[in-house]
């Protein structure tokens, strides 16, 4: 598959610096549930830009990082490539655990790329993620958001259609279960069946929804917000029975989104933020409920419409009047859960 341009808002640091609030509830703990790290050509996010965002305010306990092609190997057979990338988010973690950088547990959970499509055979790859991970892997990631229409893209390397509903990949995401590995899946609204049909047929495996279930706003959906949010809101309500399957709250700000925040002469407050993505935000908690929710920051993906600072803000004025073990299962409990941090975040 060949790389594309990268379809991500460019982060310009000057711009983000022209919005700085304090943080909200600062002794609110929270789990960052989804961020990557990465080393690209104009695009350099590692550990010392990821703790410059951290340095916020807001008390981050620990962080799960999630698969984004970083690092793989470059020798071998191509389906233990991605073993590298565990390998090294596994290094971040150390480097975080020596207490060096900061109190919080970057990359305290990995969640790593093992082609589903293989099945049965994906057994030996997930072997050596978890031999890599050395106690912290805990789950995997395929890249599964498609859609036909060229205009809407939100991965350099875009995957075919229909990912979801292959014997192949069912059969390799209803593996993860027995290995107590979620699977997080990253699909527009407009593949939220077919996210139905993965669900139905892996029930023993916990399925993690990205960012809200993806509704679009770009290329044949801009401009029709109303129409969009009805039509992912029933997609999101035949999802909401089934017990297997959590929602992470966030990457709102990607282009695919149809926000344009970062069109605006001055970063986004949190107060806008929140205000932008309360119907998505506050429907979905409605329909799953708070422990089977959990916020993320999707950086440095978001980082292009808003800094790590305002975002969490954000997620605090959206949260104001839930109740303290709502708060508690959204900014770190789910996550907990979910991906078996033992003893972060729980204070």
């Amino acid at each position: 598959m060949i790389a594309t341009p990268s379809p991500h808002v460019p982060i310009h640091e000057a711009w983000l610096a022209t919005t700085v609030e304090a943080a909200i509830d600062p002794d609110l703990p929270i789990v960052d549930t989804h961020h990557h790290l990465w080393d690209r050509p104009g695009a350099r996010y590692l550990l010392p830009e990821f703790l410059a965002d951290l340095g916020a305010g807001h008390r981050i306990e620990a962080t799960v990082y999630v698969q984004c092609r970083s690092m793989y190997r470059q020798t071998g057979p191509d389906h233990l490539r991605p073993v590298g990338e565990v390998e090294f988010a596994n290094g971040i973690a150390a480097q975080a655990a020596s207490g060096l950088y900061g109190a919080t547990a970057v990359c305290a959970a990995i969640v790593g790329h093992a082609d589903l499509r293989l099945g049965a055979d994906v057994e030996p790859v997930l072997d050596a993620l978890i031999a890599a991970g050395n106690g912290r892997l805990r789950g995997i990631r395929n890249t599964t958001a498609a859609h036909p229409d060229p205009r809407i893209r939100s991965n350099p390397q875009p995957p075919p259609e229909g990912i979801l509903l292959e014997a192949g990949f069912q059969a390799g995401a209803a593996l993860l279960g027995r290995r107590r590995l979620p699977l997080d899946v990253w699909a527009y609204h407009t593949q939220l069946a077919e996210v139905d049909a993965l669900v139905r047929a892996c029930p023993d495996t916990l399925i993690v929804l990205d960012h809200c279930g993806g509704p679009l706003g770009v290329g044949p959906y801009a401009g029709q917000r109303d129409a969009v949010f009805a039509a992912w809101r029933d997609g999101m309500a035949r999802l909401a029975p089934h017990p297997n399957l959590r929602v992470k709250l966030g990457g709102l700000a990607m282009r695919v989104g149809g926000f344009d925040f970062d069109a605006w002469p001055e970063a986004p407050s949190s107060a806008a933020l929140a205000e932008a993505w309360r119907p998505t935000i506050e429907t979905t908690i409605e329909l799953f409920g708070a422990t089977r929710c959990m916020f993320e920051s999707n950086f440095p993906v978001d980082k292009g419409m808003c800094s790590y600072g305002t975002l969490w803000n954000a997620f605090k004025r959206l949260t104001a009047g839930a109740s303290a073990e709502e708060r508690q299962a959204l900014f770190s409990g789910t996550a907990c859960d979910t991906y078996r941090l033992e003893g972060a975040a729980q204070a």
